[in-house]
């Protein structure tokens, strides 16, 4: 264990620091897609009774009308977080008239591109712009990559914990900035390792055959309905699908929040020759993206780890960080896995507090060259080949055994587990991190493994699998039906966002085309 490492934990266990390691924050988005009763895309609007997509601050969707989006506050406890997600997803099936909530991450049998129903949002300009926002995406990426879904794991330190660090440490920069450098230190080692995320909880070895729309992208036949590669832990995070190349040269190594910030900015601000041959409205005057620029807007770069900041109304994300400074991060690359009611679990959270907190104090200096390359080299061969026994990742310039590397990276992690432990007065941590390390000393207890190995021993195709699980998560949702007060706050929730909704489209004085001149203008003020 490093002397940094050391040290940092050192401080945090004397006995008056101990009690920040409880106030870490966490929220948690959970995106899935509505299904029919026979597992296909529901072509149904947004549910009237969940409230506005708009302005639901619990329930909303991403890409498409059918692919909902649920989101938590922060609390301090991620059992009080998955408390308040497993109640979103109940009050939804209460809602829900025939349909249901697809399981895993790759998507369900998907109809034809055009019939892809994108996210509607109203008639507010706001509104609009969400809608062309993502009919950019469909033009430049296509639909059937965005319908793909996803856990968003959102973590913060607490505000006192920087201080106490950067005092023992002898920094004399702005509180603001130092807390800045930390989170941006954290997602660089983030880069560095979060490759064993993907091998511990990558869940998507397998995925429908028309996903791909014919196109074969080298994966193997596992029966008529099903593509897979044998030894896959998360073809949802591989590069399959992807033809568009925009954003190749879009991956910040992480020096500053000033280097980071400048890097998307340019993205939303310089323009790319196809984006720009395709126009920004079409033939008939109606839009069809927002701009021409390599991104749209900020959100539009595909990134594992992404640093944020809470904005204020009217205010962009580049304006947040670039105003206030960093403020938690929200880590993007994790698989929902399908034999799990809510896509995670309370185990999976405490590993992933205690890796976060791993990446936030062990010492991490900038990538060098080569390092930032070898980060994505590793990712890659993990997501596609993870399980392959004796493969071997590179750390440092040199080739390594990836059963290797992770044993010394757990016991690592787990001095911090330790810490937590002490902290919580319990052994949550520490239990989470021996799951982790049996998964390391036996594959086949990883998620992927499970999803091939049940696929072949059922001779169930993906499809046929996914809807199995599916209902049998409906099944344990309607269940145990929420409280009459708990569901009453649902509903006056959803009526007060579409009151809210009404009132923002009957507020607005802007044509749209002077809203979107307007927002474009915004980063430049």
């Amino acid at each position: 264990m490093s002397d940094i490492l050391s040290h940092r934990l050192a401080l945090l266990a004397e006995h008056p620091n101990l009690p920040l390691l409880s106030q870490c924050l966490h929220g948690i988005e959970r995106e899935c897609l509505r299904v029919d009763a026979n597992g296909q895309l529901a072509h149904t609007t947004h549910p009237r009774a969940l409230g506005s997509a708009l302005t639901h601050p619990q329930i909303t969707t991403d890409y498409s009308e059918a692919l909902l989006e649920f989101i938590t506050g922060t609390a301090a406890d991620p059992a009080q977080t998955l408390a308040e997600l497993e109640a979103i997803h109940r009050f939804t099936y209460t809602k829900l008239d025939g349909e249901y909530l697809w399981s895993p991450s790759m998507p369900c049998p998907l109809p034809d591109e055009a019939d892809i129903p994108i996210a509607e949002y109203g008639s507010s300009n706001i509104g609009r712009l969400k809608h062309v926002y993502r009919q950019g995406l469909a033009l430049r990426y296509g639909k059937t990559m965005q319908c793909i879904a996803g856990i968003h794991y959102n973590f913060s330190l607490p505000e006192a914990l920087w201080p106490l660090l950067q005092q023992a440490e002898g920094d004399h920069s702005a509180r603001q900035d130092y807390q800045s450098a930390r989170y941006i230190g954290l997602i660089r080692n983030f880069r560095r390792y979060s490759w064993l995320l993907m091998y511990l909880f990558g869940a998507s070895p397998a995925l429908d055959a028309g996903f791909l729309r014919g196109r074969a992208q080298g994966l193997e036949q596992l029966d008529t309905d099903t593509l897979y590669l044998p030894y896959a832990t998360s073809l949802r995070m591989s590069d399959l699908g992807y033809q568009n190349n925009a954003q190749a040269g879009l991956t910040p190594c992480y020096d500053d929040l000033p280097s980071y910030t400048e890097s998307l900015y340019r993205a939303v601000s310089t323009p790319y020759g196809p984006y720009e041959a395709m126009g920004i409205k079409d033939a008939a005057g109606n839009w069809q993206q927002l701009n021409t620029n390599v991104l749209q807007i900020e959100n539009e770069y595909y990134s594992n780890i992404r640093p944020k900041r809470v904005t204020a109304t009217g205010e962009r994300p580049l304006q947040a960080l670039r105003a206030r400074g960093i403020q938690y991060i929200e880590v993007r690359c994790l698989d929902i896995n399908p034999y799990l009611p809510l896509g995670i679990d309370l185990e999976e959270a405490r590993f992933l507090d205690a890796f976060l907190l791993f990446c936030a104090l062990k010492n991490s200096p900038c990538l060098i060259e080569g390092e930032c390359g070898a980060a994505t080299d590793n990712f890659l061969k993990v997501v596609k080949e993870g399980r392959r026994p004796g493969l071997e990742l590179r750390r440092s310039g040199r080739s390594i055994p990836l059963v290797d590397w992770a044993a010394s990276l757990l016991e690592e992690i787990g001095t911090v587990a330790d810490l937590l432990d002490r902290a919580h007065d319990g052994q949550q941590h520490a239990q989470a991190i021996a799951a982790q390390q049996a998964k390391v000393a036996d594959s086949r207890l990883t998620p992927s493994a499970r999803v091939l190995d049940e696929l072949q021993r059922t001779g169930e195709s993906f499809r046929q699998f996914a809807m199995r699980q599916t209902l049998n998560h409906a099944e344990h949702f309607r269940g145990q039906p929420l409280p009459a007060e708990t569901v009453a706050a649902f509903e006056t929730a959803a009526r007060q966002s579409l009151e809210q909704q009404a009132a923002m489209e009957a507020a607005d004085t802007l044509d749209f085309d002077s809203f979107v001149a307007e927002y474009q203008r915004s980063l430049s003020a």
